[in-house]
């Protein structure tokens, strides 16, 4: 049994539908794309830093200790120094050595991006060996 698909006057009948099947095929794929790359894209996480139980470090003999005090101001062992003076203060103080590690430490209170700013003055200056100084925490059993 055969069947004529052709209606004889060969003009095709306008669909004046919409097909949306592929349309929603798109939307759907779209929106699993976004569902799985969102939370990827999150950068904000809120952390709570726990302190340091660690064995603390010998220390040098002579250690050179840079501070920050909470009033922006800069010390190099107990002498205050301007920032203009802190490259020859370390100079002086570690004999021109610019291998010599400096402790860097810094009030509570002091933000962040100050403590930056004095970490980029000593690598200008040449010392590329900071260690950042905090309070220890006896480890609980």
């Amino acid at each position: 049994m055969a069947a004529s698909l052709n209606q004889g006057n060969g003009d095709l009948a306008e669909v004046h539908e919409i097909n949306v099947t592929p349309f929603i095929d798109v939307i759907l794929v779209l929106l699993i794309i976004f569902m799985v790359a969102a939370p990827l894209a999150t950068v904000d996480i809120a952390v709570d830093l726990p302190a340091s139980n660690a064995q603390p470090q010998p220390r040098p003999d002579k250690p050179v200790y840079l501070t920050v005090k909470p009033d922006l101001s800069l010390s190099v062992g107990n002498e205050t120094v301007g920032r203009s003076a802190l490259p020859g203060a370390l100079d002086a103080s570690t004999s021109g050595q610019k291998d010599t590690r400096i402790f860097l430490r810094a009030d509570k209170l002091v933000p962040y991006g100050e403590v930056m700013q004095v970490m980029n003055m000593l690598r200008s200056a040449g010392y590329l060996k900071v260690a950042l100084v905090g309070m220890e925490q006896a480890s609980s059993p």
